[in-house]
């Protein structure tokens, strides 16, 4: 039973990560950068859903929603103030600027909540399942977070995939230029990217700290970096990529974590991403482009 205990926790932590990746490869896809203050989006959106249970005492779910309404929110100012006067400028100076996005963000949560812990309340008060005679506990967050998971990959897909919106934004991913001339909005397009993504940081968060309820202005910096690795992992740019690289990361987190070392299984889970760029540099469902010289 402890295999598949394992199991189910990987798939659970691999779930989390995927969300925050789906987030990564949206932005990466369409504005072609990497947001890595995506990790800091997702510690705004759990205290914000901590103070909306805690101290306005509001229902888990109106607190999540909020939660998503404050960092799409968020998400929309910090590429219209710090990313869109960047759009022509070199990769370096995005990195840089994300850079320190970051650590604004981790500033500002410092001086509004403090350095202290905080408790999380899991926003899904229900008692675990316990089977075979409670040697196998599934936790009710798990379950949540899984089923989150598997919808928000459908619901994205069936979006870029069907909407007019969604279309557009597929194109720019394609070509800026040419996307505009065909009268898409790229602006808006990429606010857009950059709206869901944050949305989906805000989901990761509450998730996150539901099962593992510590909160701190750190919380989403190392979850946010697997989650970028298992992006890369999954094939950067693509949706389905990004759920099977969480998944797979979560998995190999757990079990090294279990049978090898709590210590050595951050160390595993970035050698993991070592071997995925010297092996498959694309990632498992990435697509090599070919670019004309």
């Amino acid at each position: 039973m402890t295999f598949i205990s394992n199991l189910i926790n990987g798939i659970s932590l691999g779930s989390v990560y995927a969300i925050i990746a789906l987030g990564y490869t949206m932005v990466y896809g369409i504005a072609k950068m990497l947001n890595f203050a995506h990790g800091d989006v997702i510690m705004v959106g759990a205290y914000i859903s901590f103070c909306a249970t805690t101290y306005l005492n509001l229902p888990p779910v109106v607190s999540v929603l909020l939660a998503m309404a404050v960092c799409t929110v968020l998400g929309v100012v910090i590429e219209g103030l710090a990313y869109k006067p960047l759009r022509k400028a070199s990769s370096l100076a995005v990195l840089i600027t994300a850079i320190g996005v970051s650590y604004f963000l981790q500033n500002v949560a410092l001086l509004i909540w403090g350095s202290a812990p905080k408790t999380f309340s899991s926003i899904v008060p229900l008692d675990s399942i316990a089977l075979f005679g409670g040697k196998l506990i599934i936790t009710v967050e798990s379950i949540v977070t899984v089923v989150a998971c598997i919808l928000i990959m459908i619901l994205l897909t069936l979006f870029t995939k069907k909407t007019r919106m969604g279309k557009g934004m597929r194109a720019v991913s394609e070509d800026k230029d040419a996307a505009e001339l065909m009268g898409i909005n790229v602006n808006v397009s990429i606010s857009v990217t950059f709206a869901i993504g944050s949305a989906l940081a805000a989901i990761a968060g509450v998730l996150l700290c539901s099962a593992y309820p510590v909160l701190v202005p750190t919380t989403g910096s190392m979850p946010g970096i697997k989650a970028f690795t298992a992006a890369v992992f999954g094939g950067i740019g693509s949706i389905p990529g990004a759920m099977v690289g969480g998944i797979l990361l979560g998995i190999i987190e757990i079990f090294s974590k279990s049978y090898i070392s709590t210590a050595l299984s951050d160390a595993i889970v970035f050698a993991v991403l070592i071997v995925v760029l010297l092996v498959k540099p694309t990632g498992i469902l990435g697509k090599k482009i070919m670019e004309k010289v």
